[in-house]
Parts: C-alpha cells; structure tokens; sequence
C-alpha cells in the first residue's frame, strides 16, 4: 500500500490521513482476498457486500467510504469509485430538503411529509433509496402546491460552494459576450475530457470515453449550453456514458442517462418516481449561472427521463443586461 500512500501525498492528503487511507485499502483488500478475489477482479455486489458488512460494526464511516473510493480510482476500478460516490455525494440530500421544507412550510407540513422516515445507513446501495424517495415526493405532491413543491427541489442539496465557480465567473466577466463565453466554456470542456480519457481519470463520476467526447463536441447544449434568445438551453450529459451508447433498450438508457442516485434505479426496474423530483436536479444546473449573474437564476424543466423524455433538457432565463 506504500504506492497508494505516495499517490495521496502527491495529492497533497496529510501524512496521517494518507496511512489511515492506506490501512483502510489494505483491510479492503484482506476482505477480498477471503474469497479469492482482488480489487481488480472484484465486482459490485463485493463491494456492497464489504459495505454492508461494515454497517452492523459501527464502521461505515465517511471517511473509511472516500478512503476506499480513491483506492479503487488509483487502481484503475473507475466503477467501483463512481458507485461510491454516488452513496457519499447522495447521503445527506433527504435529510437536508426534510430542512428546507420545515424552514420554508413550518414543523407541522414537515411532519406530514417526512414522518416515519428514517436515513439509510451510509453504504446502502443507492439502488435502495427509490421507493423511500417517491414516497417522500408524493406526500410533498399532496401537502404543498406546485409551485410551493418546486420551490422546495429547486435548491443546491449538494452544497457546492460558490467559490466552485469563480473561475466561471471571471472568465464570463472578461469575455466579449454572452455567446463566446458559452462557446469558449465548450472548448474547455472538450479539452478536459480528451485529457481525463489521455490520463484514465473520470470526469466527476463519469467514465470518459471517445464516443463520449464525440457526443460533447457535437453539441453545444450537452453540459455548457446554447443562448436562444433570452435563454440558455442546457443539457445533461448521459450519467454512465459507456454504457448509455451501447445500450438499445428505451427503458435501460434512461437508467444510464439519469444522474439521481436517489432514483435512478427505479428506471431500471420498471418503478414509478414522480418527475417533480427532477427540480432538483434544476438547482443544481442553475448554479453557475446563480454565481456567474449573481442573482437567483429562473429555471424551468424542459425534459427529464423520469418523466419519460429521452434526456434531460434545462432553460435558465438571462436577466436583463447580462449577454453583453
């Protein structure tokens, strides 16, 4: 495990926290070798499985989950990382909208929605949470308006910092106008996924690959957007692109397209969630926008897979004076 500590160090992870890091690969590691297998040879369920075990010990910690994901990064198992960052990125959005709603609705509407709710353990496969998730957007489909509903999922449940964009920000600032920022923005997305797919590395939880990156450069909308008028049309990118373009199943591609750990699975297995929940993932695409603007960016849902669209389709309204 020296290798995995040096690669942390190189990272600029603490000496402590590298050896912590390299112990927990390690007991990783013994796990898989009493059934004959190894990080690279170990599927999935494995991995749920060691997780599962380690629930009942008090053990499943975050830093023990973020711990074995850069270890299977490191050691090229990008599947293995992407599913567990789906549990980590994931685990505390419920909890944070039951939050909202009582800050924005009072204890009482609260209480109706999230009653007899209680949080999975950390390092419950995501492929649990749907029917826990529709349950919750239903009764909030039942207790509040539709707008009040909106409201409430249009929000940043991943607490992304603003920081995250002021990058963003100062490139918009700098550049002629609106539509060559966009185009320029395009670019260096391009330019990044052919350097992850040179280097091997995902691209946030995406596995990057050419035909992938020939999709991206294809259209503009995918990911950065397209100016129509006083709007910005954006599109999500497939969120498991290697097997999104493979697949020819109506059904199965909306499950390799969506990004929602909480409900992506139903998709697969034929259940019902309420498309509302798509708002969120809204909030989530107006940030930048959010930051680069600064000021509360109008959002409207175009398309969703949940809702039976072919992809997911965003419109951010321009405010006025901002394309320059």
């Amino acid at each position: 495990m020296e290798g995995f500590s040096d690669h942390l160090r190189a990272k600029g992870v603490v000496e402590e926290r590298s050896r912590s890091a390299a112990a927990n690969a390690k007991e990783f590691e013994d796990y898989l070798a009493s059934s004959g297998r190894d990080v690279q040879s170990c599927e999935t369920a494995d991995l749920d499985r060691y997780l599962g075990m380690l629930i009942p010990e008090g053990r499943n910690d975050p830093h023990r989950l973020v711990d074995v994901a850069r270890y299977s990064a490191y050691r090229s198992r990008p599947d293995l990382f992407i599913h567990l960052a789906g549990m980590i990125n994931s685990y505390d959005i419920i909890p944070l909208m039951e939050s909202r709603l009582r800050t924005l609705h009072g204890r009482d509407k609260c209480e109706a929605v999230f009653h007899g709710f209680e949080r999975p353990p950390l390092g419950t496969s995501t492929d649990d949470f749907p029917p826990l998730t529709a349950r919750i957007i239903r009764r909030m489909e039942e207790e509040l308006s539709p707008e009040q509903v909106r409201k409430l999922l249009t929000w940043n449940y991943h607490e992304i910092p603003p920081e995250t964009f002021r990058g963003m920000k100062e490139r918009y600032e700098a550049s002629t106008d609106l539509d060559e920022f966009l185009a320029s923005e395009h670019q260096r997305l391009v330019d990044e996924l052919k350097e992850r797919l040179r280097t091997g590395q995902v691209w946030y939880e995406q596995e990057v690959t050419q035909e992938f990156i020939d999709h991206v450069i294809s259209d503009q909308r995918l990911q950065t957007g397209v100016r129509e008028g006083d709007r910005i049309i954006c599109v999500k990118v497939p969120f498991d692109p290697k097997n999104y373009y493979r697949e020819t199943d109506p059904q199965l591609r909306r499950y390799h397209y969506c990004h929602c750990p909480l409900a992506r699975s139903a998709l697969k297995e034929g259940g019902s969630m309420p498309s509302s929940l798509c708002h969120c993932s809204a909030g989530f695409t107006k940030l930048p926008w959010d930051v680069i603007f600064q000021e509360n960016t109008e959002v409207e849902v175009l398309e969703t897979v949940l809702g039976g669209g072919e992809r997911c389709v965003f419109s951010m309204r321009i405010p006025k004076g901002k394309t320059r």
